[in-house]
């Protein structure tokens, strides 16, 4: 079983919404994404809404001059997690790979562009 980094600056921190989509509670460790910025989306999805009991989800954008710092917590998961991850996840999001504060290379959901 392989797993990968994921860093978290929103719902997929909270325990519910892990049990919902992972089956679990994760472990993770703090860290910051580095030149990003943090505002809301609002969410359209029922069963998204249900799991995280919000209507509005952060969502990070790259800022233009590169300031910018967002802190969350990267957690150690398996491929298939990811994959519920991203079907978590609604279509104003996608996946990157970055390179967080600490040197880690991790997953993030970014705003689709």
């Amino acid at each position: 079983m392989t797993e990968v980094l994921l860093f978290s600056y929103g719902t997929l921190q909270d325990p519910q919404v892990q049990e919902a989509n992972f089956g679990r509670r994760l472990d993770g460790s703090a860290d910051a994404l580095p030149g990003y910025d943090r505002s809301l989306v609002e969410i359209t999805d029922p069963d998204v809404i249900a799991e995280s009991g919000l209507t509005h989800h952060p969502i990070v954008r790259p800022t233009t001059d590169g300031s910018g710092r967002i802190e969350g917590t990267v957690f150690r998961i398996t491929d298939a997690e990811l994959t519920a991850a991203d079907d978590y996840e609604v279509d104003d999001y996608h996946r990157i790979l970055v390179t967080l504060e600490s040197g880690r290379s991790a997953w993030v959901y970014v705003a689709r562009t």
